[in-house]
């Protein structure tokens, strides 16, 4: 870790301290994300693709899914990536403002128990070694670790790892280049006969990565793999 780095993440572990929590919808004080701003995330809507959860005019799946069938045995996001979920999201992602996992989890975990998903064990979709090190943290492994405590799973940590870098998919263009990105990019350190499998992401936009960590997954004898996100970024395109 870059001192650099180190120096950044003691600022803002400092900050953290001194300053009092402001929502990060309505900037009122005292909660990262406000009772009124939580009854107000926009939340996905039904009808939606009953294996990537995308949104569907009509029929049980969407036109992606129907053309390019998934390894995955499902995707479940609660949130459309906008408004305070968004911004929540990013500064978890990009500002260092690692304390926003614990509410983001808490809205995790109310969403399994009300519509709950098969999963033994919680994964979370993993960074690659250089660009962990240069965030510092794994934002979907804090998910996961404040998740776990929250509905009594275990975490298995540094069981999938990414062997391969590529281009962030937010720079990609289309549902086939995200497929192509993430491609063989994933591994499984251990044998997971029959484990039921919970991985866990941030954001989804088209599912190309959660599934490519889902074909690694069963490659190591996972005997099913679920995706659970808090947001899912609305992705358009053809295929």
């Amino acid at each position: 870790m870059s001192p650099q780095l180190s120096l950044r993440q003691v600022k803002t572990a400092f900050l953290d301290l001194l300053l009092p929590l402001r929502c990060l919808g309505c900037g009122r004080e005292g909660d990262l994300i406000c009772p009124s701003c939580r009854q107000s995330l926009p939340r996905m809507r039904l009808p939606l693709c009953q294996r990537c959860a995308a949104t569907v005019s009509e029929g049980n799946l969407c036109h992606s899914c129907i053309n390019h069938p998934l390894t995955i045995d499902g995707i479940r996001s609660i949130f459309i990536f906008q408004g305070a979920v968004r911004q929540a999201i990013l500064q978890l992602k990009y500002k260092h403002l690692k304390t926003v996992a614990a509410p983001l989890s808490q809205l995790l975990a109310e969403f399994l128990r009300s519509h709950p998903l098969k999963g033994e064990v919680l994964v979370s979709v993993p960074l690659y070694p250089k660009r962990l090190r240069e965030r510092g943290y794994n934002q979907a492994s804090l998910l996961a670790k404040e998740l776990g405590k929250l509905v009594g799973l275990p975490v298995l940590e540094d069981t999938l790892i990414r062997v391969r870098d590529a281009l962030p998919q937010a720079r990609t263009r289309s549902a086939i280049e995200r497929r192509r990105n993430v491609q063989d990019a994933f591994a499984c350190h251990q044998r997971l006969e029959g484990r039921q499998i919970l991985l866990i992401d941030d954001v989804c936009t088209t599912g190309a990565t959660l599934d490519a960590c889902a074909s690694a997954l069963k490659a190591a004898g996972a005997g099913s793999v679920w995706g659970l996100t808090v947001a899912r970024e609305m992705f358009s395109s053809p295929s």
